[in-house]
């Protein structure tokens, strides 16, 4: 059974910096094929993909995120990581790690992903 447990939001001054955590069970970030993401839910706002990675370390980002934010991965402890630097009001929301088995060249589209973690919130102050 596919888990993912996120963690590392809370409260961030705006131009600061914050790395988010996802914890992965039930799958190996070494041996076994899959997608990985990153996906931001502002209030009333729908869900949106804008980092995503797959076994082989091929990344994927929205436009609106370059050089500010980098995903990345511990397989030893079979960890997702999400590095925001630089971060503004429009990145608060809430944070979800996905995921999706048996898959490769990932797009941001979040109906592409099978598994999801309970989210981490995130909030920008001024």
């Amino acid at each position: 059974q596919v888990q993912l447990v996120e963690s590392g939001g809370g409260s961030v001054q705006g131009g600061g910096s914050l790395r988010l955590s996802c914890v992965a069970s039930g799958f190996n970030l070494v041996y076994d094929t899959y997608c990985m993401g990153w996906f931001r839910q502002a209030p009333g706002q729908e869900r949106a993909g804008f980092a995503v990675t797959d076994t082989w370390d091929k990344t994927n980002y929205a436009d609106s995120v370059k050089g500010r934010i980098t995903i990345s991965k511990d397989s030893a402890k079979n960890t997702l990581y999400l590095q925001i630097n630089n971060l503004k009001p429009e990145d608060a929301g809430m944070y979800y790690c996905a995921a999706v088995m048996q898959e490769y060249n990932c797009p941001t589209r979040s109906s592409f992903f099978k598994y999801w973690g309970q989210g981490t919130q995130v909030t920008v102050s001024s």
